[in-house]
């Protein structure tokens, strides 16, 4: 991530470096930040959104989220829902702010610091922090102190990283990298398997799925959704990959 190939107002930060920003209803651009926006959505942060509505995964896809997918690309991708009041707002936001703040999206608790990981030859996984700097963001006049590594604690991001980071494994896969293109059948099933858990729980239940005996032990330990939706990145992989 070279500084010169960044837009004017995104700068790399280090994990350590220190700049002054914090919002809360205070500042007056509060809730500026979501509106006129395209909100990519991770299956952890659908995962997310769906306990915090109650809504089953399907519905939930139905109602808040656009798929979509250009012809040269391996995966499709997922965008949350916008109002049409004239300001493209988010679909979950209000005056007094974020009506889902407890299961609000990673890029939402990131903002306005960005972050990339990337996959490298031996697994682990290398990060970058960014900074976005918008003209309507004044919560960089705030005296609080930041960090990318505190500001990440501070808006529960760990967990948030670690379920994006363990689904690099299939997007960031070598053979997508040396351009694998999935089968209408394989789309499906990446769709059904990370961002759709719990029709993913239903057919498995109903043993409607390839491949899924041979993972038998794990399934039955899922007892929750992200300990399924991290046997699902296993099972997917499985279906994608070793052919």
């Amino acid at each position: 991530m070279d500084r010169m190939q960044l837009p004017k107002h995104v700068t790399r930060i280090q994990d350590d470096e220190y700049f002054s920003f914090s919002c809360h209803p205070g500042v007056d651009c509060f809730t500026d930040c979501c509106r006129e926006l395209e909100l990519s959505l991770t299956p952890y942060d659908i995962l997310r959104l769906k306990q915090e509505t109650g809504l089953h995964s399907e519905t939930f896809l139905d109602r808040y989220v656009i798929m979509e997918q250009e012809a040269d690309e391996a995966f499709p991708r997922f965008y949350l829902t916008m109002v049409d009041d004239g300001q493209a707002s988010c679909v979950f936001v209000s005056n007094k702010g974020c009506t889902v703040y407890a299961g609000r999206p990673g890029a939402c608790r990131t903002y306005p610091m960005g972050r990339a990981a990337k996959r490298q030859g031996d697994q682990s996984i290398q990060e970058f922090f960014v900074l976005l700097k918008e003209t309507h963001c004044h919560g960089f006049l705030e005296k609080e102190s930041q960090t990318a590594k505190k500001y990440s604690m501070d808006q529960g991001l760990k967990r948030y990283n670690e379920m994006n980071d363990r689904v690099t494994s299939v997007l960031q896969h070598e053979k997508i990298r040396r351009g694998m293109r999935l089968t209408s059948e394989e789309t499906a099933f990446f769709v059904l398997a990370l961002y759709n858990i719990d029709s993913f729980r239903e057919q498995l239940e109903a043993g409607g799925l390839p491949n899924q005996e041979q993972y038998l032990p794990q399934r039955e330990a899922c007892t929750d959704d992200e300990q399924l939706l991290l046997f699902a990145v296993t099972w997917l992989s499985r279906v994608l990959f070793q052919k």
